[in-house]
């Protein structure tokens, strides 16, 4: 604003002002934070009547936009009912019983705590160590080629347990910023993708996968700076006062479930390693991949297709064509193409007039699976 401006100016920007204000009054924020942004908006509504206003308004406007979003408090109420997660996890993942025992350990654990009246404030010295396995959330790092479920699983781990899930890539950062966010005195600065994952939750306590974790940038400084970020992220000790540039105050992570996926630990430093329960995915045998491609892919496939069961027979003798790729393949990605392109070949029949149902034989299969692909290339 400059002295030339016509009277009413003032007041149009104390009115901008007072929206400011209502904003931030119309949530409940942390006593200190509110404290500190009130301070700001009076230096604002200071600066205004002396004419000098614009370029802070934007600023202070858009870092209460942020910080109002942060649901500060909110918590989802977490199902700790066994049978019903173990009902979850089997009904969408064939195998991996390892990955689900550790889960209902964990959630066992929950359901004890909470019977008994335990709170993770009580525990305090040398006891505190303890906090990273029992009180708070636990941290895992599943570790497995592509394709084997390491995503999947992790939705289904939130959906069993009543969370809410938000998924965070890793790949190829290029600025730890991405993790902590940037200082709000930068024109375009922004929260980090953690407190954007709280935000796009809306809870404090949601499932956060840290996807590939193993591929942020290879250059050495900066994957030191990633690291050592994931390290406060991730560590049950630090992260409980986890301090986003943007937001400039500490963020509880203590509650967040973190999962972490990786195809390889080789990039990753030996002190995040020892925050982490390391979970190995296998391969899939044969046998296996037969099993979930009858009872997960394929019903899957028919749905998003549109096809009824009744109307396509496969035998038994070609899982075992569709099932051995040609090469090393741990997971079930190309067995879901094959079978995807095998259901839009008949489905394509099936519109052009064929009488069904469709019998697909390993004589016939050709018509239906591309030769070039998968199996018969």
């Amino acid at each position: 604003m400059n002295p030339t401006a016509p009277q009413n100016s003032t007041a149009d920007f104390n009115s901008d002002i007072a929206l400011i204000e209502n904003k931030l009054n119309a949530v409940k924020l942390p006593q200190e934070l509110l404290e500190s942004t009130t301070r700001t908006i009076g230096r604002l509504r200071r600066m205004a009547s002396h004419g000098n206003f614009s370029a802070e308004y934007e600023s202070v406007d858009k870092y209460v936009d942020w910080i109002t979003q942060v649901p500060w408090g909110k918590l989802t109420q977490d199902n700790l009912d066994i049978a019903n997660a173990k009902k979850l996890m089997d009904s969408s993942h064939y195998g991996i019983d390892v990955v689900k025992d550790v889960i209902l350990d964990y959630l066992s654990v929950m359901k004890l705590q909470i019977d008994s009246g335990f709170k993770k404030q009580e525990i305090s010295g040398d006891a505190a160590i303890l906090r990273g396995n029992s009180a708070n959330a636990p941290v895992m790092l599943f570790v497995g080629l592509q394709g084997v479920g390491k995503t999947s699983i992790a939705k289904s781990i939130a959906q069993a347990m009543g969370r809410k899930f938000v998924r965070v890539s890793l790949g190829a950062i290029g600025s730890v910023q991405i993790l902590r966010g940037q200082s709000k005195v930068f024109a375009d600065a922004e929260p980090g993708q953690i407190v954007k994952a709280l935000i796009r939750s809306g809870t404090m306590n949601p499932l956060i996968l840290l996807d590939e974790i193993d591929k942020v940038s290879g250059s050495g400084g900066l994957l030191s700076d990633v690291m050592a970020a994931l390290l406060e992220i991730l560590d049950p000790e630090q992260n409980s006062h986890f301090l986003d540039h943007y937001v400039d105050y500490p963020v509880d992570l203590s509650q967040v479930f973190f999962i972490c996926t990786a195809n390889n630990l080789g990039g990753l430093s030996a002190a995040l390693l020892d925050r982490m329960e390391i979970i190995r995915f296998t391969s899939y045998t044969d046998e296996e991949k037969t099993i979930i491609a009858k009872t997960y892919s394929m019903p899957k496939v028919l749905k998003n297709t549109g096809l009824r069961p009744d109307q396509i027979v496969i035998e038994e003798s070609v899982w075992p064509i569709l099932v051995r790729p040609v090469g090393f393949d741990a997971g079930l990605r190309q067995l879901e193409r094959n079978i995807a392109t095998m259901i839009r070949s008949a489905a394509r029949m099936i519109v052009e007039g064929t009488p069904t149902p469709i019998t697909i034989t390993p004589e016939n299969v050709r018509k239906f699976v591309l030769p070039d692909q998968g199996p018969l290339s």
